[in-house]
This record gives structure tokens, sequence and C-alpha cells, in this order.
């Protein structure tokens, strides 16, 4: 009982740094300047605290869905809310795969004090919030599940 508690608060903990993090990180790009290095670690850092929530998200979801500690697999897999929730989390991730890898080569370029082009800065903040308005979706179908699926 102890392990599932602690399970649902990392779970639920993670979605708040997450969409704090997404949200500061799009903040971030937008106040973004070339010629100032702590705006770019200012990009890094809440960059990193979004993957790491998302990273703690990704477990505990599959593992509270899937590894016996909840009500079950069946009960996600026949439930429209879930496919709801995995639908928006999927999204997250295809928005997500552009940005990420533009900001790791500009993470490689920063420590070999390379010119960085940040000219897509403002696209990967609209990306950004994109992404919190569907953390907000999947909080949303989360909450109609643990009442019991509003939509049946």
């Amino acid at each position: 009982m102890f392990f599932k508690w602690v399970l649902a608060a990392l779970h639920l903990l993670a979605f708040g740094f997450a969409l704090a993090a997404v949200l500061a990180r799009g903040r971030a790009l937008r106040r973004l300047r070339t010629d100032d290095a702590r705006s770019f670690r200012d990009v890094f850092v809440v960059d990193n605290i979004w993957g790491i929530s998302a990273g703690i998200l990704l477990i505990t979801g599959v593992y509270r869905a899937f590894g016996g500690v909840e009500k079950g697999s069946f009960y996600y897999l026949h439930q429209p809310l879930f496919h709801l929730k995995i639908t928006a989390f999927v999204a997250i991730l295809a928005l997500e795969v552009i940005p990420m890898i533009a900001l790791i080569k500009w993470r490689i370029a920063f420590k070999k004090q390379i010119a960085i082009d940040t000219s897509r800065a403002r696209r990967f903040a609209r990306i950004s919030h994109m992404e919190a308005a569907l953390m907000v979706i999947i909080v949303i179908a989360a909450t109609g599940m643990a009442r019991g699926n509003m939509l049946s």
C-alpha cells in the first residue's frame, strides 16, 4: 500500500515539475540572447528539469498502469480517457523530438564555445507551450479516470 502511495505521489509531483519546467523553458527560449551565456544556461537548466520529470512521468506511469500495482492493464486499456492521456503524451514526445535534438546540439556548441544558431528558439518556445497545453489535457483526463471515467 505504501509503495502504491509513493509511486502515485511521484507521478503527480512529476506533473507539477514537468509543467513548470516546460513553461519556464518556453519563457527562457523567448528571452534567449546569443550574446548572453546565462540565458543559454537558463534554457539548459529548465530543459534538464523538463527531461528528468518527463522521464519520471513515463517510468512511474508505465509502472502504475502495467506493473500490477494499480487497477491492472485491462482496466487502463479499456478506458477512453487513458487513451486520451496516451495520445497526448505521444503528441508531446513527437513535438519534443526536434527541440530535443537542437538543444543537445546547442549544449555541445555551447561547451565548445561555438556560435549557436538560435533562429528556431521562438518556434521551440511555441512548441514548449503546446506541450504544456497537452500536459493539462493529460491531467484533466487523469482526474476523469480517478472519478470513474466520465465518458462511459
